[in-house]
């Protein structure tokens, strides 16, 4: 479209001189690369961690568990979110022909968003995490995230009100739906009370904080890391090709309707579970009715290429948007085929869901960045990029890597399911032992670990060239242009239509996206909280004793939840290996609730009373020596250290506050019931010849262990079907 045409047309009179800002873009470039590489490094460790668990090394802070939740935000915050606003800022000055409002606030937006990364890279391996997918960072982050975010967009929006160019091009449309939504999600996700300086309770419990999160981190996948790349590829596709998009009408119904329908689909993730039937049934409709817009956006991509398929055999560049644009065709197919309720009870829990996963954040994600990047740096530098040889050998080794990461995980995941389900002849589970399942797939996992280990060797490549097609340059800080002032007054053109209009009124545009977005989302939780019989209550469900209480939060510390679930579905094949399935009543005090999305251990929703205290020591000191074969890391420190009670008072404070029925004045007593409950369990320990203080972390562990997915048992309410 002409929109994209960033070369000056020349005329004699009434131009304006200004130029772009590229010391930001150059700067978010750099945080690119750099945490791209950090961010697929952990992701390699890991990934040799799960199947060799003596790389644990036996330290807290290097235990999968806690560097899982480090690699996610590493990897979507730190390399696709600096790609994000590196393609903002460089694309959003040539399209609106204007220099960026502030340039005081777009330093501001890069140095705060660096202290951020900065910040989680600490808290999440010393376990601080609120142990929410995507939203594990605790309440002071989650505040400068909110004041990072509006520092961009009040610069983006006051840059957008000061354009020279009359319309706003169609990447524009989904960076300001991207921030609006964005903030809308991370605002709602993000209440919580605190308990100290890096500890907090949200407001939500249970069934409503798993809703409230899965509404979060599906569109948080939706509007982070897909609709701002959608933008990115409407400019720099066309760009790189140089040739005008596809089709504006297919842009327009492209835009609006994913906007609207996206924020819908988040309980999708929550299939089978004690999520209300309806809320499902919502989710599944409206993730099937994502194909359309999906791939609506996927053609426009692709055909824009049309009679240029030449130049993508030459040019690395067009070959990495090529494959992006197909990952993201690809990734929007099996979303909404994994949505079917049939198709879910297979995949869910399985590693299926991280192929999936992988083939976006890979695929998508990850070769558009490395093919705008390739873009830019000349661009910038004024030179041309340094060997197109080690780009194309980057591409390569990038796509084998792919490759050889999702089809283990898919072979994994299938290889998962079948072995759960099976049943004998007779009636019986045919693999009743989990960790049947785990030794079959460690060969998978081996695979998997040599394709992340070949697609970080090519964004090493990448970076080795970017370097080299830097130094032959010479960098363009403030790259002058001129373009013609825009009216004062905007009146429709002749034949213009509504839309068309729209376009040139960001004000009405960023009102519609909001009243779009909030639909979906108002229509889900809304009943949830204000309909009582959608969490039907369990009168034997009590709270957790204070203990217990200092238990959860060590699970949650430790990042348990990235391997076990503590949800049991409606299935025969899970109440025969698990026991009674979950009831929405039975997490109306769990803060923050611990369904999982990943079982590489079994679900443990129904492990207290299972197994005595004696054998919980032994499996959190040498997970081996209770189960021969396992892959869990050992967490001898629970052992070692001592527990921290001083604030156990503020948590029961918090958690009355809340609503958890503590008696009241309960928090002036709650150590003296602490250090009580610790006694018989140090007793039960020392009886089984194990000799341990009350006082330390292994207690509170087993304490909470042993009281999970009790509540039910003897209820006369427990069998009451959750999903009417």
């Amino acid at each position: 479209m002409s929109e994209t045409n960033d070369n000056v047309q020349a005329k004699p009179v009434g131009l304006d001189t200004f130029s772009y800002d590229n010391q930001i873009v150059k700067l978010f470039t750099i945080a690119t690369v750099t945490w791209g590489a950090v961010g697929m490094l952990v992701g390699v460790i890991i990934a040799f961690q799960i199947y060799l668990p003596d790389l644990n090394f036996d330290i807290p802070w290097l235990t999968f568990s806690r560097l899982r939740p480090l690699h996610t935000n590493a990897v979507i915050f730190a390399f696709v979110g600096n790609g994000i606003f590196m393609g903002v800022y460089y694309s959003l000055q040539r399209l609106l022909k204007t220099r960026m409002w502030s340039d005081m606030f777009s330093k501001l937006h890069f140095w705060g968003w660096q202290s951020i990364i900065v910040s989680a890279a600490i808290t999440l391996p010393l376990g601080y995490t609120q142990s929410k997918e995507y939203a594990e960072l605790e309440w002071p982050i989650d505040i400068a995230i909110a004041v990072v975010w509006v520092i961009f967009g009040i610069n983006m929006f006051r840059t957008i009100m000061a354009r020279r160019e009359r319309h706003m091009y169609v990447a524009i449309w989904f960076y300001i739906a991207s921030w609006i939504t964005v903030a809308v999600l991370h605002i709602f996700n993000s209440i919580e009370v605190p308990v100290s300086f890096l500890q907090s309770y949200p407001v939500y419990a249970g069934v409503q904080d798993a809703l409230i999160q899965w509404w979060y981190g599906h569109n948080a996948v939706a509007f982070f890391l897909t609709t701002p790349y959608l933008g990115l590829m409407y400019y720099f596709m066309p760009k790189a090709a140089n040739r005008p998009v596809y089709s504006y009408k297919l842009s327009i119904i492209h835009f609006w309707s994913l906007i609207f329908i996206y924020i819908w689909a988040g309980p999708h993730h929550l299939l089978y579970t004690s999520l209300p039937d309806w809320a499902q049934s919502i989710g599944m409709v409206f993730s099937l009715m994502l194909i359309a817009p999906s791939w609506g956006g996927m053609l426009n991509g692709l055909l824009t290429l049309r009679g240029a398929f030449d130049r993508v055999r030459e040019d690395p560049i067009l070959k990495f948007m090529v494959v992006a644009v197909t990952a993201y065709g690809m990734a929007t197919f099996e979303g909404p085929m994994l949505s079917i309720k049939s198709l879910n009870a297979i995949t869910h829990y399985t590693d299926w869901t991280i192929a999936h996963v992988h083939v976006g954040a890979l695929g998508w994600n990850g070769f558009l960045t490395f093919g705008i990047l390739y873009y830019l740096v000349p661009k910038m530098w004024r030179t041309t990029l340094y060997s197109k040889k080690l780009a194309t050998t980057h591409f390569w080794i990038g796509m084998i890597g792919i490759i050889l990461y999702a089809i283990p995980m898919y072979w994994a995941g299938i290889t998962q399911s079948l072995m759960w389900k099976q049943f004998t002849a007779d009636g019986q589970l045919l693999y009743p032992n989990f960790l049947e399942t785990v030794t079959q797939i460690v060969p998978l996992y081996a695979l998997r670990a040599i394709g992340g280990t070949l697609f970080l060797t090519g964004a090493l490549i990448m970076v080795y060239n970017l370097i080299k097609t830097a130094k032959q340059g010479k960098f363009d800080k403030d790259e002058e242009h001129q373009a013609p002032p825009l009216p004062k007054k905007f009146v429709p053109e002749k034949g213009e239509g509504k839309l068309r209009f729209l376009e040139r009124q960001p004000i009405t545009m960023h009102i519609g996206v909001l009243v779009l977005i909030m639909i979906g989302g108002l229509v889900e939780v809304i009943p949830l909280y204000t309909i009582n019989s959608n969490v039907p209550t369990i009168s034997s469900v009590k709270p957790y004793t204070p203990l217990e209480l200092e238990g959860r939060d060590i699970y949650v510390r430790e990042g348990c939840y990235v391997c076990h679930s503590q949800m049991i579905r409606p299935f025969r094949a899970e109440t025969e290996r698990y026991g009674e399935y979950s009831k929405s009543g039975e997490f109306v005090y769990d803060r923050p609730f611990q369904w999982g999305s990943k079982r590489l251990g079994p679900d443990l929703h129904r492990i207290g009373g299972k197994y005595p205290d004696a054998w919980h020591y032994e499996h959190m000191k040498d997970p081996t020596s209770m189960s021969p074969g396992s892959i869990m890391p050992r967490y001898g420190w629970m052992i070692e250290d001592d527990l921290d009670v001083s604030s156990l008072e503020r948590k029961i404070e918090v958690m009355t506050s809340l609503g958890v029925p503590y008696p009241e004045g309960y928090e002036k007593h709650a150590l003296n019931d602490l250090m009580k409950q610790a006694e018989q369990i140090a007793a039960n320990l020392k009886s089984a010849g194990i000799d341990v203080d009350k006082k330390k972390e292994i207690i509170a562990m087993i304490a909470y262990l042993q009281r999970m997915g009790t509540d039910i048992k003897g209820d006369p309410k427990s069998t009451a079907n959750q999903f009417e």
